[in-house]
């Protein structure tokens, strides 16, 4: 068995399962006291900053609020209004509308494994998870608000002011509330798909012949996915400009550098549970995976800061079907589905 947590409490235990079996099981611990991150197989450690540790009062703190409209000025959207569970907590609209319905910029990012990551947005100006969620709370098309602001509703909540002390020894504030997400988020792992399992797992039905064909494609000097696509998460973090556009009207990471030569570049983003999370690109122009392989195929729109690994390539039919298919065993059903990671106010 595979486990994903483990929350331990006076005489009880409680297990969510993350493997392929048929039934769930599950005992729930009513007062637990202690709540430990397991790592699935093949993936590194996970690290959090010394005055953020993980607790299981920081993260139910954390999931509170990443599921509360109070973060936003008018109180009519959260951070899970365009972070979906069953979509991996992405979105399924190329731009997400902010308040009152106020334009969206950027393609909102799936979360899995964000925990992972070395830094945050898509320019990779933010070095960590607490500084990343000022963004959207104190972007206009976004959140519109202010963390001080929303201290404030908090501390008028009895229930936040009582979590807070008890996650962080404090009152609800702006630190307290960032490392609270950063918790939440940081617990967001997904490594049960059917990749996992054959690769991690050692179970070598997990994957059919297609797909490892596909593998074997995505892995080739034909195709050369994997040398930006690489390693357990699926991206190497790098910031590269595949092409879309020969003029971007969004500068991605040059909007951070001011450097000419980063314009229209973004951090490469993980490929896991990518069926799940269309539309794709920053500003989710293609509706699906099939039209971002006819992109990649294309050899994109030979851009000054193109990386030299966009240059067109060739797959019959049945290539390109088995590519897909390896693509969807990416796929972790049970990380979209997890109730651990469910609305509590549901």
């Amino acid at each position: 068995m595979n486990f994903w947590l483990k929350i331990v409490g006076r005489g009880l235990c409680i297990f969510l399962l993350l493997s392929s079996c048929k039934k769930e099981q599950k005992t729930i611990a009513l007062e637990p006291e202690e709540f430990e991150l397991q790592i699935p197989p093949g993936f590194p450690e996970m690290v959090f900053p010394v005055d953020n540790q993980f607790s299981l009062s920081r993260w139910k703190l954390g999931k509170k609020l990443f599921f509360d409209p109070i973060l936003s000025r008018d109180s009519s959207i959260s951070c899970a209004s365009c972070h979906k569970q069953h979509l991996a907590f992405a979105d399924e609209l190329a731009l997400s509308p902010g308040i009152k319905n106020r334009a969206g910029t950027r393609n909102a990012t799936a979360l899995g494994n964000i925990g992972f990551h070395p830094y945050y947005l898509r320019e990779g100006s933010l070095p960590s998870l607490e500084m990343q969620v000022l963004v959207p709370v104190e972007e206009h098309n976004e959140f519109d608000h202010s963390m001080l602001e929303i201290s404030e509703k908090l501390r008028k909540s009895t229930n936040y002011t009582s979590m807070s002390f008890e996650a962080y020894n404090r009152e609800p504030d702006p630190w307290v509330l960032s490392r609270a997400l950063g918790v939440f988020q940081r617990s967001l792992i997904s490594g049960n798909s059917p990749y996992d399992r054959f690769t991690y797992q050692g179970k070598h039905d997990a994957l059919n012949d297609s797909q490892k064909r596909g593998m074997a494609l995505f892995f080739s000097s034909q195709t050369q996915c994997s040398k930006c696509h690489s390693g357990f998460n699926f991206s190497n973090y790098a910031f590269e400009n595949n092409g879309l556009d020969s003029i971007y009207a969004d500068p991605l990471r040059m909007r951070f550098s001011n450097n000419p030569a980063d314009a229209g570049k973004t951090k490469v983003p993980s490929l896991r549970n990518i069926g799940f999370s269309a539309p794709y690109m920053h500003d989710g122009r293609f509706k699906t995976l099939s039209q971002v392989l006819d992109h990649y195929q294309s050899g994109g729109n030979s851009h000054p800061n193109q990386s030299p690994l966009v240059r067109p390539f060739t797959l019959n039919s049945q290539e390109k079907e088995d590519l897909l298919s390896f693509l969807l065993s990416l796929n972790d059903s049970s990380f979209t589905s997890n109730p651990f990671f469910g609305d509590p106010n549901q």
